[in-house]
């Protein structure tokens, strides 16, 4: 049975919560209470932040991570590993890399893995953009480092039949991670041995 509520502004509010991933519709009543019981200037202050978001972020020209500019500061460290890709799931993924304080070089972002069961294709991601990566930059390692799900072992294989034809190391994170866990999941520890600990992606 659905709660009812004593005023349709709660209700609408709720129901926009609980579209967050995660977020049940007592999770979300929660969450609105508390805004009500904060200063206007404090909700004011977080619905512009949100609304800021949503219309001013940019995705990275080059490796399509979040940024305020056209480049995100990664690609324009200077300081960083031009010559080496980390090729990882979601942006969430790069976090939990950088968390590692392990890496040093690049990432692209594909914003998700092949799954046919969802409907998404290797059309539907940033694959061709990091095979004119390969073709355009001076790139001499990709690093595979999706989770270790079917899906994530698919998007690897095919990105290594994409790439078999150009003369760039592909490796593949060690299997430090349980099979069927999600990257961003990981504790640090695990993941940065994981990268160190790379080993040649043999396609099989």
């Amino acid at each position: 049975m659905i709660q009812q509520y004593p005023s349709q502004l709660l209700e609408k509010a709720v129901q926009a919560f609980s579209k967050l991933p995660g977020i049940g519709r007592k999770t979300a009543l929660r969450l609105v209470l508390y805004q009500l019981r904060q200063d206007p200037e404090d909700v004011q202050s977080f619905v512009e932040a949100v609304g800021k978001l949503r219309q001013e972020v940019h995705y990275c020209r080059r490796c399509h991570n979040i940024s305020d500019a056209g480049l995100c500061p990664i690609c324009a460290d200077t300081r960083r590993d031009s010559s080496t890709i980390c090729v990882v799931e979601n942006i969430q993924d790069v976090m939990a890399v950088e968390n590692t304080q392990q890496y040093t070089g690049l990432y692209h972002v594909l914003g998700g893995v092949i799954s046919p069961m969802d409907g998404i294709g290797p059309a539907d991601l940033e694959i061709d953009s990091l095979v004119r990566r390969v073709e355009e930059e001076d790139i001499q390692e990709v690093i595979l480092a999706l989770s270790s799900t079917m899906e994530g072992d698919t998007t690897n294989f095919y990105i290594f039949r994409k790439l078999a034809a150009y003369d760039v190391k592909l490796s593949v994170i060690a299997r430090g991670i349980p099979v069927g866990d999600e990257l961003e999941y990981a504790d640090e520890v695990t993941l940065g041995r994981s990268i160190l600990n790379r080993t040649p992606f043999e396609g099989k």
